[in-house]
């Protein structure tokens, strides 16, 4: 994920009350913010609430920024702090591992499912929710190292950094990442591995019946650009050892909700 960083001077005259600076360098990482409070928490609406309140962070803790990396840097940190830190949301951690995802991916199978009013919308909005998903089965400090390095593909010293973590710290956990989220969907992913039993098509009437899947309701894919068999064609065209980096960098970055965007405007103009 690419950022474009706001300049020192932008951020030095919004530190020093400028609104419309302030507004600017708060725009410059509103969609950064929601988009890793989506991968981590995977929850749409525990990551409105994450992102509105990092955001208020960002805003009350301007000041303390000191112009020592990127501000892209210091606000992701922000975010990382908050999201260790947020005891709501630990809270609500299903404890999932892969062990378990697996005998749930492969419960209610369909070898040869009726055609589903929607298809390709529901396959896509189950293939993108089932890959963020996979993530909720790391642990919190390897789900963040793979999200930022592989994910977001962040350079190693600056994931390390917003992490606080040594380099050769952060290289192990996202090593350790890397190898579980590509162990499992090697053995359990049909879009990965041809021999896999669950497939999203197959897969698609047990989501829909459970409720996990919905017509007309696609939080996680709306904002996608490539629809599953565009996305099955190009996982099939790279080899063995990219198919899972493909498949996680096929979940769509998702933008801040209009919204949270005029909340927070309001609170840096309460007279609009």
């Amino acid at each position: 994920m690419m950022t474009a960083d706001v300049s020192a001077a932008k951020v030095a005259a919004a530190q020093n009350g400028d609104r419309k600076a302030l507004e600017e360098v708060l725009s410059s990482v509103e969609d950064l913010i929601h988009s890793l409070a989506r991968r981590i928490l995977v929850n749409p609406e525990d990551a409105r609430e994450a992102t509105q309140e990092i955001l208020i962070q960002i805003l009350t803790k301007l000041s303390t920024f000191r112009n020592e990396s990127a501000f892209s840097t210091w606000a992701y940190q922000v975010a990382v702090r908050y999201l260790i830190a947020a005891k709501k949301h630990r809270d609500r951690n299903l404890g999932l591992t892969f062990e378990m995802f697996a005998a749930d991916l492969e419960t209610g199978l369909i070898s040869d499912p009726p055609e589903a009013p929607d298809q390709a919308l529901l396959l896509n909005e189950l293939r993108i929710s089932c890959t963020m998903a996979m993530l909720l089965c790391l642990s919190l400090d390897l789900r963040l190292a793979y999200v930022l390095g592989d994910v977001f593909e962040l350079d190693h010293l600056e994931a390390s950094k917003i992490l606080e973590l040594t380099p050769a710290t952060f290289r192990k956990r996202l090593s350790r990442a890397r190898a579980s989220v590509e162990a499992f969907t090697s053995r359990h992913c049909g879009l990965v591995a041809s021999e896999a039993k669950c497939r999203c098509p197959r897969r698609l009437p047990a989501a829909i019946k459970g409720g996990r899947i919905q017509a007309g309701t696609y939080p996680n894919s709306a904002e996608s650009r490539m629809e599953y068999a565009q996305t099955r064609r190009q996982i099939d065209a790279v080899v063995d050892d990219l198919k899972t980096f493909k498949l996680q960098r096929s979940v769509p970055s998702h933008a801040c909700p209009d919204d949270i965007r005029m909340r927070l405007r309001r609170i840096l103009s309460p007279e609009l």
